[in-house]
């Protein structure tokens, strides 16, 4: 067991973990006197938790810990990736099999872009896979109105200033050109939002399709748009198996062995919705 696991988690994050409801719904349902720690109501979510803690919330056993899990999605355009949209349009979250629970997005697509959006059932693993420090790349497929040369694009690799936001480097490549469209690869590390389209409007051309086909060592390959595919546990391993043991501690590997996940009951904050609706920055969450 980790030196993490040893220490525990705050119960917010633990309820979150076994698949009850977000960490935000969690800490409501704290406040709201729901929660019974060994026997005893809790009313602060700074309490931390092991594995030998009884936690009851409204009468019933919390689950144990869910293991984390990854899937691909084939965004289509046309959707948002938010939980809720005040001009009411439709997110990726109403679209999603509810077989699924309640998943994570992993940064963000914006609303007409397509293509791999990947979706966990952790937040630390969202948040974690979504620093600029891990420096994963995303490749995307670009068609643009308008011609650009590939020395304009070779020029980007140093990075570039528009209107004083400063990008990193970027690999970028003309493909060929189609009637007055050319099709372009970008490579990106930061994900700044609308980071390609500002990029490529700067160059002269403009974006009409951006599809993202890969995100770190995860493909979109064949996916059909609409798709959702579990991310198998042994490439999950070979991939992020650190992280995910630092993330939940000496659970993962038992939950790993049995290899199932049992379903949890769902539990909604009262005056929360039960189903949310559905850039580039942050994570959007779905609550089945």
């Amino acid at each position: 067991m980790t030196e993490k696991a040893k220490k525990g988690e705050r119960l917010a994050k633990r309820m979150a973990r076994a698949g009850l409801c977000s960490r935000r719904s969690a800490e409501r349902l704290i406040a709201q006197g729901r929660v019974v720690l060994n026997g005893a109501i809790v009313t602060s979510p700074a309490v931390n938790v092991t594995a030998d803690d009884l936690i009851m919330v409204d009468g019933k056993p919390l689950p144990q810990p869910e293991p984390v899990r990854l899937w691909r999605y084939h965004k289509p355009p046309g959707l948002v990736v938010s939980e809720r949209d005040e001009r009411g349009r439709p997110g990726i979250f109403d679209k999603l099999p509810a077989s699924l629970g309640r998943v994570i997005s992993v940064g963000r697509l914006d609303i007409n872009s397509e293509g791999l959006l990947l979706l966990t059932n952790d937040g630390a693993l969202a948040r974690a896979l979504e620093l600029p420090e891990r420096g994963w790349n995303r490749r995307y497929r670009v068609r643009a109105f308008g011609h650009v040369t590939q020395e304009a694009l070779a020029a980007l690799k140093d990075g570039v200033s528009i209107e004083g936001v400063r990008y990193g480097p970027i690999a970028a490549r003309l493909d060929r050109v189609q009637g007055d469209n050319s099709w372009l690869s970008f490579a990106i590390r930061e994900g700044k939002n609308r980071e390609i389209r500002r990029i490529c409007e700067h160059l002269g051309v403009k974006v009409n399709r951006l599809i993202r086909i890969a995100h770190g060592p995860f493909q979109l390959g064949g996916l059909a748009r609409g798709a959702v595919a579990e991310v198998p546990r042994k490439q999950l391993r070979e991939q992020l198996g650190g992280l995910i043991e630092d993330i939940a501690g000496g659970e993962e590997k038992s939950a790993d062995q049995s290899g199932r996940a049992s379903k949890r009951p769902r539990v909604a904050a009262r005056g929360s919705r039960r189903k949310g609706k559905s850039g580039e920055k942050g994570h959007a969450h779905h609550r089945r």
